[in-house]
């Protein structure tokens, strides 16, 4: 079954004019999802739109948007409203500029689409488009209305068609500054420069979408077909790595595709009157060797405390592109 367009309308560049539809790119359909039910009686769980203060539920007729102004108060806005002030772009992608592609920063970029004719007519006007994007080397910028929200939208050429990619505004973009200014600048030891480009030369490679294996949806796949069989499910066994490391051995070792360091077990008691060193289970720290030599001794007398790791933090984005 062939997807459902998200958006049909119009691309205009200047007064050539096409209908199209846009499709969404990706999807996420194919992944293992669930539903909630109720563990008592196998049912599914039917949430309900009810009144915050009385209870009660809300028919659908009932229920219109408010902007809220303070804790108790609300301004309604109706559907006539927004239908007055709704902008041309709403069935129109009207291009307004073109840039080059390294200009748009990577953190912009929300999702991308493809833009294809819709129907037997337009196509010839879509080519033209289409070869003006391609010939230019450059992208296109465009405003697209989809849920109700104009968007920026940039398009470029791939293949017989185009894609757009669904662009942020600069105030949904936070400043990376608020994140990374607390960094400390580690003054790194040119050895330990040296073997870290040795690692990249020896894992370096081309980007190949299928050899990457989503572990985690494997992993649910399997253990839906043992429920279903209805054989037993083991516990998992609880790995732990409790190596204190030195961060040029475990570049060395890196290299060699070895594991580093002595056990934790092999580090000497700790002197009396001392408590020992609370450790997290699964927690590694690294022993930063500052300034040279001497710095690495004195790291190894002295290890630097480290926080633990935390799961399930948000990912960085991808190295953006420097703008011109």
């Amino acid at each position: 079954m062939a997807p459902r367009a998200n958006w049909k309308g119009f691309l205009r560049l200047s007064l050539v004019t096409c209908p199209v539809a846009l499709f969404p790119a990706t999807s996420e359909s194919e992944k293992v999802s669930f539903n909630q039910i109720n563990r008592k009686t196998g049912h599914r769980i039917k949430y309900q739109k009810v009144d915050a203060e009385t209870g009660e539920e809300v028919d659908n007729d009932d229920i219109v948007k408010g902007y809220k102004v303070d804790s108790d108060t609300y301004l309604e806005v109706t559907k006539d409203e927004l239908d007055n002030i709704a902008l041309e772009s709403t069935h129109t992608i009207e291009i307004d500029q073109f840039v080059p592609r390294a200009e748009i920063d990577d953190l912009y970029i929300v999702r991308p689409y493809y833009l294809v004719p819709d129907g037997k007519v337009g196509h010839d006007a879509y080519a033209v488009i289409r070869d003006t994007i391609k010939a230019t080397a450059k992208v296109a910028l465009a405003r697209v209305v989809l849920t109700n929200r104009e968007h920026v939208i940039a398009l470029e050429a791939r293949d017989n068609g185009l894609v757009g990619l669904l662009l942020r505004y600069a105030y949904e973009v936070r400043d990376a500054s608020d994140y990374f200014d607390d960094i400390k600048d580690v003054k790194i030891t040119k050895d330990m420069l040296d073997l870290a480009r040795h690692i990249v030369e020896q894992k370096s490679g081309r980007f190949e979408p299928t050899a990457f294996e989503d572990h985690y949806e494997a992993a649910l796949l399997d253990l839906i077909e043992q429920k279903k069989a209805g054989h037993p499910i083991a516990k998992a066994k609880v790995k732990t790595e409790g190596n204190v490391i030195n961060l040029m051995d475990a570049l060395r070792q890196s290299l060699k595709g070895g594991k580093s360091a002595p056990a934790a077990s092999d580090k000497p008691a700790p002197a009396k009157g001392r408590k020992p060193k609370k450790r997290i289970e699964g927690q590694r720290e690294m022993l930063f060797p500052i300034e040279g030599k001497k710095a690495a001794k004195e790291s190894k007398r002295e290890p630097a405390k480290r926080p633990a790791r935390t799961r399930g933090a948000n990912k960085t984005p991808a190295a953006k592109r420097k703008t011109g």
